[in-house]
């Protein structure tokens, strides 16, 4: 069964989903052209499973998309940036710094 990941942008949340079940989900809100990242959740019978990385890739991908910068307070996903320097472009300059992310842009 496929995986997707979904905005659901009237519960503040993107999902990842298989089938109808949702696995996970992340928090969001959008203010002037940034999106907040506060929570990160993936329930926990499929840990290990890479369902969190998938759905990580999923929000900011679509943050990219849709030309914002993101606020990472969820730990996962200042991680997963750490993870991936490519993406440190998506927190704004100034913001890095407050996220430890002040050496990942290598």
């Amino acid at each position: 069964m496929e995986t997707t990941v979904v905005d659901v942008p009237e519960r503040g949340r993107f999902e990842i989903r298989q089938g109808e079940r949702v696995l996970g989900l992340a928090s969001y809100h959008v203010d002037n052209g940034q999106m907040t990242l506060p929570h990160t959740e993936v329930d926990p019978s499929m840990g290990g499973r890479g369902i969190g990385t998938t759905l990580i890739a999923g929000v900011l991908s679509a943050a990219r998309e849709r030309g914002l910068t993101v606020l990472p307070y969820c730990s996962f996903v200042r991680h997963y940036i750490q993870q991936h320097p490519e993406l440190i472009e998506l927190v704004a300059v100034d913001d890095r710094p407050h996220f430890g992310l002040e050496t990942a842009d290598r």
